[in-house]
């Protein structure tokens, strides 16, 4: 009897993790975007100015 609630906190915890574990992909994701476009943004020559 007591098993079960304690299976159930376990699901929770388990489920918590993934979310936090899919959250940082995400954040990573878009950190490499960022650096991606950064570094193509500076690598195309700017136009001179007279």
């Amino acid at each position: 009897m007591l098993a079960l609630p304690a299976l159930s906190l376990t699901a929770c915890n388990t489920v918590d993790g993934a979310g936090r574990d899919v959250s940082s992909i995400g954040h990573n994701v878009s950190n490499g975007a960022n650096a991606t476009q950064g570094a193509i943004h500076n690598s195309v020559p700017q136009a001179a100015t007279r």
